[in-house]
């Protein structure tokens, strides 16, 4: 069937439309302030009979987009019966990717007795149990000591709810009805984009849509083959380290070797460090999806969806931390596909110097601050924070952004205070933490925590405090990360440099991170231009009175 470009354009609208209103149905309904503030999820539309991404949400984290492929294929794998009313869920990061945090929700949508595509929904959840509140343990050498692992199952056959899965799922987690909410918010929105699939197919004809879906993957992979082809060919080879493991302060390296020949692109990732103790480790599917998101900053102008890949080989050492299995631990993903996407960016700053864009800060700073209230309930605060982006070609870099891998917002202060027994003492741009350079690196942040009520443990799971954030073409870099703790009066920083776990704290007691900023970049002349020293900022570490916040603004120079 051949469509013109206006009525393919029209059903490409149509079809984002529906993975964006599924968004902003569980935005709109989710308990826990990671997916209802944060935006710490997605939806997409997938291929019935691959799990190809076909369609994908813009409020959505990206990297999400790309691992529900591989989640998507492992349900058609285990569930060749699957039937109109069903619901698959589960949490196995080495069949869908990311970390156990991460729920997936998957259904068939079912046109005349066959699967015309899947929906998906995939949410970070608050807590699945394990042995640290909000499951980023930086010191787990198994999958068993971060969150209990949900393995592919029948959550709703043919529209009823399988309760006593429901009840597991409650049962697992120390915020039972939180997770429920989430759950029950997921499955909202995957019905009403059943809903609107079927009203789009009735009124437009099922093979109309079929074949704009097809034409928009073929269009996606001809998009990605003729920028590749104007780009020269070679090898480039380029590498960057995590910090440690979170068990043994001992780098991990993370290399690629870039090669263009003609149409087609191998990214290579052969020298990278074997599979560790610690939980930074990440399945392939991970990887892949990380390698997908990276080339969609690199070639932003490419259609998103499964036929960016077409050309491009992924190449993943067996046995290296970029190709987990179980039981090794994957809590930290965020931490690595961060350094995979920093490594090709490094590559791609010298196959296309003009497009360059400096590392940004590297690190989702995990924090949870977890502990009981007065009445006994238990209260988990998890979070993640901003930093520095790196400079580009359309000039400095964002100042506290989110990485890469998201689309997702930091959570709003009233918001966290209002949820949690804790009071932000300052939230402040951080004054010279970008990389100097033509196109400035972006400036990281300051927060500092203070925990209000009788007792609380910290943890943190982070990055980049042994290596500070790249700068490209002769930028400089940023500023590493900087985290700390201050109990009793005395400020610690963690043994490990961005790793600790099970920090014991007291009223009063207060977590600092100083996040880093992005890498600088010098596109055009070799000209570097460092941040002046006093950045704007707002800072209530003084003038705070009960229930008022009176905070302090510095000017910019």
């Amino acid at each position: 069937m051949t469509l013109d470009p206006v009525t393919l354009a029209v059903l490409k609208g149509r079809l984002e439309g529906i993975a964006d209103e599924m968004d902003a149905t569980l935005f709109r309904a989710a308990f826990n302030p990671t997916i209802a503030e944060a935006h710490d999820a997605c939806h997409g539309i997938y291929d019935a009979a691959t799990g190809a991404t076909l369609i994908q949400g813009k409020s959505g984290l990206p990297i999400f987009v790309g691992v529900m492929a591989f989640a998507t294929r492992a349900v058609i794998e285990r569930f060749p019966d699957a039937e109109a009313g069903d619901v698959f869920c589960f949490n196995d990061p080495y069949l869908g990717g990311t970390h156990l945090s991460d729920m997936r929700l998957i259904a068939p949508l079912v046109r005349d007795g066959r699967v015309f595509c899947w929906l998906g929904s995939v949410g970070h959840w608050h807590d699945l149990g394990g042995p640290v509140p909000g499951n980023y343990n930086p010191s787990a050498t198994e999958y068993f000591q971060e969150a209990v692992l949900i393995p592919p199952v029948r959550l709703v056959t043919r529209g009823v709810l399988n309760r006593d899965i429901l009840e597991i799922i409650r049962a697992a987690s120390r915020l039972p009805d939180v997770a429920n909410g989430d759950l029950q918010a997921q499955l909202a929105a995957l019905e009403l984009g059943i809903a609107r699939m079927n009203a789009l197919l009735d009124e437009q004809g099922d093979a109309l849509v079929g074949a704009a879906l097809t034409e928009l993957q073929s269009r996606a992979a001809r998009q990605m083959r003729a920028a590749l082809a104007a780009l020269p060919d070679g090898e480039w080879q380029e590498e960057d380290f995590l910090d440690n493991d979170g068990r043994t302060d001992v780098p991990l390296r993370i290399a690629v070797t870039v090669r263009k020949q003609g149409e087609r692109l191998t990214i290579d990732f052969t020298g990278s460090a074997a599979a560790c103790a610690g939980p930074v480790n990440i399945s392939r599917a991970t990887t892949v999806a990380s390698v997908y998101v990276a080339l969609k900053h690199l070639f932003p102008e490419v259609a998103a969806n499964s036929g960016v890949m077409e050309p491009i080989e992924v190449i993943v050492p067996e046995g290296s931390l970029l190709d987990a299995d179980r039981p090794k631990p994957t809590g930290g993903y965020t931490e690595t596909i961060l350094r995979i996407i920093d490594v090709l960016f490094c590559a791609f700053a010298r196959v296309q110097p003009g497009a360059a864009c400096g590392n940004a800060y590297g690190t989702i700073n995990a924090l949870s601050i977890a502990g009981r209230r007065r009445d006994g309930r238990p209260w988990v605060l998890f979070s993640f924070f901003g930093g520095g982006h790196g400079g580009n070609p359309e000039g400095d870099g964002l100042s506290h952004g989110n990485p890469p891998i998201a689309t997702a917002i930091i959570p709003p202060v009233e918001v966290m205070e209002a949820a949690y027994p804790v009071l932000y003492r300052q939230w402040a741009l951080r004054d010279g933490s970008g990389g100097a350079g033509e196109q400035r690196g972006g400036l990281g942040a300051i927060y500092e925590i203070e925990v209000l009520e009788e007792q609380a443990e910290a943890f943190i799971f982070a990055e980049r405090a042994r290596f500070a954030p790249r700068g490209v073409l002769g930028g400089g870099n940023g500023a590493p990360n900087h985290p700390s703790y201050r109990r009793d009066g005395t400020w610690e920083a963690p043994p490990l440099g961005s790793k600790v776990t099970g920090v014991a704290l007291r009223r009063g007691d207060r977590v600092r991170l100083e996040t880093p900023g992005g890498g600088g970049a010098a596109t055009r002349r070799g000209v570097t231009r460092p941040w002046p020293t006093a950045t704007a900022a707002w800072d209530s570490r003084s003038d705070r009175s009960p229930g008022r916040r009176r905070g302090r603004r510095r000017d910019v120079h």
